[in-house]
């Protein structure tokens, strides 16, 4: 028996990543967070996919915070602009990841999350 196919859904990530040889962060950097849109039938497997291709693009995710989905973001409050919403179709469309944003750390700055 087949189980049902579930639905895309796409996840709002925060996540952070460490220095490593190759990474191709900005000198001086000690790290970055990446504002990521990412499709996944469950935030679990959204996850698992970008930690994946942030590896593969040679960088060292140290930490991930999910923010929910569209949805689950808006019943928050969250500030959602047609730019991000785009995004986040594009993701579920192409059933990708996407880089949204990408803020590189320097010394001892705070680190960026959603308000």
């Amino acid at each position: 028996m087949e189980k049902p196919k579930r639905a895309q859904q796409v996840f709002t990530l925060l996540v952070q990543v460490g220095r490593k040889t190759g990474d191709g962060l900005p000198e001086g950097a000690t790290g970055a967070a990446l504002m990521c849109y990412a499709s996944g039938v469950d935030e679990a497997e959204a996850v698992r996919e970008t930690v994946a291709v942030l590896k593969q693009a040679d960088l060292a995710p140290l930490d991930v915070t999910g923010y929910g989905t569209i949805d689950e973001r808006r019943a928050q409050e969250h500030e959602i602009s047609q730019e991000e919403e785009q995004l986040m179709e594009r993701a579920r469309a192409e059933n990708a990841v996407i880089v949204a944003q990408f803020t590189p750390f320097f010394g001892d700055e705070p680190q960026p999350g959603l308000d």
